[in-house]
């Protein structure tokens, strides 16, 4: 794991909060000096900037898509005035916050997607233990993803954080996050939520998904989360061929457990595998 991959992982997992060089830095244990140039020259941008054009283009999606208030998306952007936002976005973009809001449109806007993470595989993955599983009710937020499309689940993540422990019906401190509903063209669902005794209580518009009792191959993520997608990657392209076990059509999950750390990304993670019967 490099340290511009943990960067890229804490910055869009904290995407609507207060970023800092010296907390990035941190979190990535390297100096301010190092995480400037490592990440510029992986990258191409200064970490700044992207925390920046990261945070315009996801207000120029909400404005798209109609948002009423401005000004609580300049908020939400980090911007403490309309004056200020509209500054940096016609910066960024060219045009007005207000004539995107009115266009509905983002197709002659560049806009600044999350970096893809590295997704090289692991020489050495743990063999996983073999464990029937529960059946399961989750809730939480989902998002519809694109293959190319899910860097952008660690901002998923922070969205869903503040609901934790607030979801009614919630049973536990541990966290999921479900792959489901594939298709041919690699698009699929991703839920970020939490075990509930029942939906009849959840909130309109909270995601929900029924995980079946089932045997299921579970392997542990070493590292911090940043790196997940390494362990998913491998576990599809090296695990999985060179396995007698087949997996099943139906949901994998993440389990985070009740000591992972969601500030540093280190802790409990497993990653659940259905498999046929």
């Amino acid at each position: 794991m490099t340290a511009v991959n943990k960067a890229l992982w804490y910055i869009e997992s904290h995407i609507a909060g207060d970023i800092t060089l010296d907390e990035v830095a941190e979190i990535a244990g390297v100096s301010r000096f190092h995480m400037t140039r490592a990440f510029a020259a992986a990258t191409g941008h200064s970490i700044m900037r992207y925390v920046r054009a990261r945070r315009l283009t996801e207000a120029a999606r909400m404005l798209a898509d109609g948002a009423s208030d401005i000004l609580a998306v300049a908020l939400e952007a980090g911007y403490g005035s309309h004056e200020a936002f509209t500054r940096a976005f016609r910066e960024q973009f060219g045009p007005t916050p207000e004539s995107v809001r009115a266009q509905r449109n983002l197709d002659t806007l560049q806009l600044v997607e999350p970096i893809t993470m590295d997704q090289t595989l692991i020489e050495n993955l743990p063999p996983p233990r073999f464990e029937p599983g529960k059946r399961l009710l989750l809730a939480g937020l989902g998002e519809r993803y694109s293959g190319d499309a899910s860097a952008a689940i660690p901002s998923q993540w922070q969205r869903f954080l503040p609901h934790f422990g607030n979801v009614p019906g919630q049973i536990g401190k541990v966290a999921y996050g479900a792959c489901y509903n594939f298709d041919d063209l690699g698009n699929f669902d991703y839920l970020c939520g939490v075990e509930v005794s029942d939906f009849s209580r959840l909130p309109p518009d909270m995601s929900r998904v029924r995980i079946p009792e089932r045997r299921y191959a579970v392997f542990s993520h070493a590292g911090d989360v940043s790196t997940i997608r390494r362990t998913w990657n491998t576990i599809w392209s090296k695990w999985q061929p060179e396995s007698p076990q087949k997996p099943a059509d139906a949901p994998a999950f993440e389990r985070y457990g009740e000591n992972f750390d969601s500030r540093t990304g280190t802790g409990d993670i497993e990653i659940w595998i259905p498999l046929e019967k």
